[in-house]
């Protein structure tokens, strides 16, 4: 009995000291305080983390670029998102001149800005899990958890709330569309966020390519060799997991060697693929939107909670961020 008693007090104990921890940034390595001072650092951003915007503006900065009218000169649109999971705000104070930066890259030409996952902003509680399914289904969809329904990982989207890859060929704003990943419960698994919106485009035969890899190299090569092709995908998504398994297995910590280490090998494949998109025999008449995000933050080794660390997320775009109005799920 003694035992059992002993058992339940210290998992009550440690659960309080991770809800404390998860609150309020009490790692040694990862307080509020140093989280702040890292991300004052950052001048470069356009707003403050008071003044972040919603992670649906990816999608409607997405959107935004297909409907516009081409610029002179252009005869297609096209649109790559370059997803780095679980890269925190902080880890953009690890961009030098010591390593190929695709992130100041796309900055230099055009604007970064600050936004939040979770569906409300830093400190108001969490609406939405700042978990990988659900991040990247609101970014694809322009609609929070109340309404696509991926409240979790390992839960399957609603038919009928459908992503920007295949909503927009249907309505005939871009003739194709891909995806490309490294985690299974993107569309792969019995319960992955895509399942039924994968089934729906192959039984209609509608043009959206869904190519899952073993790993971000695999992602690497099935991104190049589509960007390859004379006549690449109009809009492409990807994700790259390097900085997620890394603060998986060692801690979001953007002063480790490894978190590091994972952040520019992130950068230096999106580095790839901006030169691949430049040295395209159409670049010239091609108009493209070259937007890069990230799902969610991290704090300690997990996220899916409402730290500042998990919940302040970047966009940067080589145009115009398209602030979305659905603020809050």
């Amino acid at each position: 009995m003694k035992t059992f008693f002993q058992s339940a007090f210290m998992k009550v104990f440690f659960a309080i000291v991770l809800f404390f921890g998860a609150m309020f940034g009490l790692n040694s390595w990862d307080t509020i305080k140093k989280y702040d001072a890292k991300v004052e650092k950052l001048t470069f951003m356009e707003n403050t983390m008071e003044t972040a915007i919603p992670q649906t503006s990816v999608y409607t900065t997405i959107k935004n670029h297909f409907e516009s009218p081409l610029a002179e000169g252009k005869t297609v649109k096209k649109a790559i998102l370059i997803g780095y999971d679980g890269c925190r705000l902080d880890a953009l104070t690890l961009i030098d001149d010591n390593h190929p930066s695709a992130i100041r890259r796309v900055r230099e030409q055009g604007h970064a800005l600050i936004a939040y996952a979770g569906g409300a902003n830093y400190p108001e509680y969490n609406v939405q899990k700042t978990k990988t399914a659900p991040g990247w289904c609101t970014e694809l969809t322009g609609e929070w958890a109340n309404v696509h329904g991926v409240k979790d990982n390992l839960q399957v989207k609603k038919s009928g709330v459908n992503t920007l890859m295949t909503a927009g060929v249907e309505t005939g704003l871009f003739d194709d569309s891909a995806m490309y990943v490294s985690w299974r419960n993107h569309f792969t698994s019995n319960l992955s966020t895509y399942k039924q919106e994968k089934a729906y485009t192959e039984e209609k035969g509608l043009p959206v390519t869904w190519l899952y890899a073993e790993d971000d190299d695999g992602t690497r090569a099935n991104v190049l060799a589509d960007l390859n092709r004379e006549d690449c995908s109009d809009f492409i998504f990807l994700t790259l997991e390097y900085t997620d398994h890394c603060g998986h297995s060692t801690g979001f910590n953007v002063e480790s060697k490894k978190y590091q280490t994972a952040f520019y090998n992130a950068e230096a494949a999106a580095d790839e693929f901006l030169d691949a998109i430049e040295a395209r025999p159409n670049y010239d008449t091609e108009d493209w939107l070259i937007i890069m995000a990230t799902d969610h933050g991290g704090y300690d080794t997990f996220h899916g909670a409402s730290t500042k660390q998990e919940r302040m997320i970047w966009i940067v775009c080589n145009k115009d961020i398209v602030a979305s109005e659905n603020t809050h799920g």
